[in-house]
């Protein structure tokens, strides 16, 4: 199923790459598409999984025949009383073979390691949906740290008007020393709070180009009529079973536990006796002329051929207490394992439930904040009308104006944190996929 999944992800991947016909990208989708180029988080958990992989192969290696060979090449000096009887030359080739036919701890070794392959491949997963999440944090703090400032730089400049207009009433007599101070002191606030917002802005987009690499283009905003409903299905443990069905980190931690389990159980075998075929064959050679420098060689430079073929068994007796010790070291490991994989899988549940009702109540804040912003936008109208006619006073008016550019503040921030509320979810649940930021990327201007 990990892998199924993993190679769905791989074969998007693979078309995202190629896809990529632009170096300026505009919406989320394009962003992402750098980033999985250019990130070198995800790039560091890409040579990760390719390093898991060989897990498997590794413990299939101790099932399978091992062959060697070697060789030597030796000068030999026959010397009596310093004179030189006999000089020559001897060479040896040998080469073994040996399959294992008995050997428990290895055969745990193999499915020890072929869990932990697996346990990689759902880690990556796992990395590719955090780099989702990452990507499309930091793209909607761009966008929001842009508004912010927007906002920010609109405040200024009505609350410049007011400053002014203050200025000349009182230059006329038609206001007092208070209302200009007032004013003044409205307008230096809301220019500490331009420059504040043009530092958020700054720093977001460094944030964002260390993960794409390179410098940022402009970002297409999400459009005013971008949907935010409530989770579907809105049953809370449907989200629970799910998540307990196909969380990344929680079938990794599973898997983990296999692997663990294995490797108690090879440490366990290991006081078990080991058969094992060998075959090995010796060749030499050699051009020795005369033994002690005297007696002629018979066998000068002719080959020698030896050949054995054995079945070897072997089994440890006593070791120092080294086998039982690993024992009962695995199996704490294996225990350790244990508790973690629980840990991990009260962690899901809880990510899920949490995130299920931050996507509710980010919805219903959308809605809160949209019609908060409708009612500050009346309440300056009527604030300025009754400003003009004398019923309220400056300071009236300028807690509306920055009410009305706070609450543009608040729902362009609720309409993103829904956003990212929402892939959360799909995260926590193991269901999050490029598609989504598609989709979202698709809602866009």
């Amino acid at each position: 199923m990990i892998k199924t999944k993993l190679q769905k992800l791989l074969v998007i991947f693979s078309i995202v790459g190629l896809s990529i016909s632009q170096t300026w990208a505009e919406d989320l989708k394009d962003i992402y598409e750098l980033a999985l180029i250019n990130d070198p988080t995800f790039k560091a958990a890409e040579a990760s999984f390719r390093a898991g992989k060989e897990y498997k192969v590794q413990g299939r290696a101790g099932l399978l025949p091992t062959l060697s060979i070697s060789g030597s090449t030796g000068w030999n000096e026959y010397r009596l009383e310093e004179t030189l009887l006999d000089e020559y030359n001897s060479n040896n080739y040998s080469g073994s073979l040996q399959q294992p036919l008995f050997r428990l701890d290895r055969w745990f070794q193999f499915r020890q390691g072929k869990a932990l392959t697996q346990s990689a491949t759902a880690e990556f997963a796992y990395q590719q949906q955090e780099t989702m999440i990452r990507v499309a944090t930091s793209y909607f703090d761009v966008l929001y740290a842009k508004d912010s400032l927007s906002a920010a730089k609109a405040e200024v400049e009505a609350i410049g008007r007011q400053r002014d207009q203050a200025k000349k009433r009182f230059d006329v007599g038609l206001a007092s020393i208070t209302e200009v101070q007032d004013t003044q002191a409205a307008y230096d606030l809301s220019v500490v709070g331009r420059i504040t917002r043009e530092a958020q802005l700054d720093s977001s987009r460094e944030a964002l180009s260390a993960i794409i690499g390179g410098d940022l283009p402009l970002l297409s905003p999400l459009k005013d009529e971008y949907p935010t409903p409530p989770p579907d299905p809105i049953d809370r443990e449907q989200w629970v079973k799910i998540g307990l069905a196909n969380n990344f980190q929680l079938k990794a931690a599973h898997l983990n536990t296999t692997a663990a389990k294995s490797s108690a159980r090879a440490s366990g075998s290991a006081h078990l006796p080991k058969i094992d075929i060998v075959g090995r064959v010796t060749k030499s050679t050699s051009r020795q002329g005369k033994f002690g420098g005297f007696i002629q060689n018979p066998l000068y430079d002719l080959e020698s051929d030896n050949r054995q073929y054995a079945i070897q068994v072997s089994m440890p007796i006593f070791s120092g207490g080294a086998v039982s010790s690993a024992r009962r070291q695995a199996y704490a490991q294996y225990d350790r394992s244990k508790e973690q994989t629980l840990f991990t899988e009260r962690s899901v549940i809880r990510e899920v439930r949490s995130n299920h009702f931050n996507v509710q109540t980010q919805s219903a804040n959308v809605t809160a904040r949209r019609q908060a912003l409708t009612s500050a936008n009346s309440a300056l109208e009527a604030t300025q009308i009754g400003y003009e006619v004398g019923t309220r006073n400056v300071v009236d008016l300028l807690q509306s104006e920055r009410g009305l550019y706070a609450a543009q503040r608040d729902y362009a921030k609720a309409r993103y944190d829904y956003v990212i509320s929402v892939l959360r979810l799909k995260l926590s649940v193991g269901s999050l996929s490029p598609e989504d930021l598609f989709n979202v990327s698709s809602q866009m201007k």
